[in-house]
């Protein structure tokens, strides 16, 4: 593919952001080793030591399965060929504020319930077979190997995890994907440099999961994909309910120390508090597949390396070790890929990337998932965080959309795809957004409490008649 920039780049990390980065780097530099402390060839599409909450319901915003259709052609295809359900977002999964169910819509997003694990296995066994690529697995990352004056990484030691002596790999690039678990601000501290800033959102959540083994006494989903009952200030337990290629599974949220039990009675009493009955009924009498998991996420953390004045050379930070958000806003894998084609795009200039402009290009794209994020946590009076005055009038506008999207599939359209990530939130404020949520038809609704809400069920139809709904549904042009 013409003239490569170097000879060999590292990935540190080999979950999505790592892989994606890979996959980049593989057309401008002659090799590229993936180094991981798992054994992924083993993991396959099972669960892995180093990623304890991809027990967890994951999804894959529509942004970023764009992303990936693009760097891996037939993404969607393979999925449904190992039995992945793949539907449209504003049709097949069902959103719930506050006891009200948004308007049912064709988004033209497809929504792809695979697992993490799914996910990974497919990006890591598309990437690998890419010319000079290549895994280096049960590796422990020990440290940074920097030029003699400090001004450039040169490499990383490792040592693998069965014991032996420590290494140095080197290498012309270091791309730092390690996720959550990140020790770049130590590491680039111990050689000199201040840490980078940081902006947390302390929130507190802990997501617990069961897994059920189907078919379903009581299926609300039928061949749709989920019910997504969420948090809000007003009521603040949430809950994902998922149909998956092999099971369906139930994830329960609660924040500042609301925990959902891990026993089954516990559990099922939390799903009963919810304020959709639907999801407590579905899992009422099914049969439990596995022991329920539990994780705790104490705070989003956003760093800010763009504003650093210096920073070596030839080392890059992406995914989760740059931001690391919220996970009931299913963005960190789509923002990931997000990194990865900011990464491409220097890469494309044909010369190494410059830290500086790299990072600049990072919080670009990274600015509008993490203000939706954030604003949305800072919504909850108990979070620890910066509120400014943009936070707080989007905490007095949104659930205003989010009312009305129970009656209007035209604001409920708009909403799904900003919390895609295809849209900014400023499409939300548009006049003629504004004046539908404001004076529309589905404005005639009032905000409601979740104590007082009128619950309906929510009922699959068949195709001709989903399709027959959605043409009524549909503006004329």
């Amino acid at each position: 593919m013409g003239t490569k920039i170097g000879d060999h780049a590292v990935v540190l990390g080999g979950s999505v952001a790592g892989m994606l980065a890979a996959r980049m780097l593989s057309d401008s530099y002659t090799r590229v080793t993936v180094i991981d402390r798992d054994d992924l060839t083993a993991a396959g599409t099972g669960l892995r030591p180093a990623i304890p909450w991809a027990v967890h319901i994951h999804a894959l915003l529509e942004r970023g399965r764009q992303i990936i259709e693009d760097l891996f052609p037939g993404f969607v295809e393979d999925m449904l060929a190992v039995g992945v359900p793949v539907g449209d977002y504003g049709s097949t999964c069902h959103y719930c504020f506050n006891g009200q169910m948004f308007a049912e819509t064709e988004t033209g997003m497809a929504c792809v319930a695979a697992n993490r694990p799914v996910i990974e296995h497919f990006l890591r066994s598309r990437t690998l077979v890419r010319p000079g690529v290549s895994l280096r697995e049960s590796t422990d990352i020990v440290g940074l190997e920097a030029s003699e004056d400090r001004s450039r990484i040169i490499g990383v030691r490792v040592q693998g995890r069965n014991g032996g002596a420590e290494e140095v790999i080197t290498a012309d690039l270091v791309v730092d994907a390690t996720g959550r678990g990140s020790r770049s601000p130590r590491w680039l501290e111990e050689l000199g440099y201040e840490r980078a800033p940081e902006e947390k959102v302390q929130m507190d959540l802990t997501y617990t999961t069961m897994d059920f083994v189907g078919p379903l006494e009581y299926d609300p989903l039928g061949d749709d994909i989920a019910l997504v009952p969420t948090a809000t200030p007003a009521f603040p337990r949430g809950a994902i309910f998922a149909r998956l290629a092999d099971r369906y599974a139930l994830t329960l949220t609660g924040i500042n120390g609301d925990r959902a039990p891990t026993d089954r009675e516990g559990f099922l009493a939390y799903a009963k508090s919810l304020p959709r009955p639907e999801v407590y009924e579905a899992v009422r009498d099914a049969e439990q597949r596995s022991p329920a998991g539990s994780f705790r996420f104490p705070a989003s953390i956003r760093r800010h390396y763009e504003r650093l004045r210096r920073f070596p050379a030839g080392y890059l930070i992406i995914g989760d070790a740059a931001c690391i958000f919220n996970p009931v806003y299913a963005q960190g894998m789509t923002v990931a890929a997000l990194g990865a084609t900011v990464l491409g795009k220097h890469l494309a200039k044909g010369v190494e990337p410059v830290p500086a402009a790299y990072f600049r290009d990072l919080a670009s794209v990274t600015n509008a998932p993490w203000t939706m994020s954030a604003a949305a946590d800072l919504g909850y009076p108990e979070v620890r965080g910066k509120r400014t005055v943009a936070t707080k009038m989007a905490n007095l506008y949104m659930p205003r959309v989010q009312a009305v999207a129970a009656n209007d599939p035209l604001v409920a359209r708009a909403f799904i795809r900003t919390i895609s990530l295809i849209d900014s939130p400023q499409s939300l404020m548009k006049p003629s957004m504004i004046g539908r949520v404001l004076f529309g038809p589905g404005a005639r609704g009032k905000l409601q409490n979740p104590a007082n809400a009128t619950v309906a069920p929510v009922v699959s139809l068949p195709p001709s008649e989903k399709a027959a709904q959605n043409d009524a549904e549909r503006p004329a042009a």
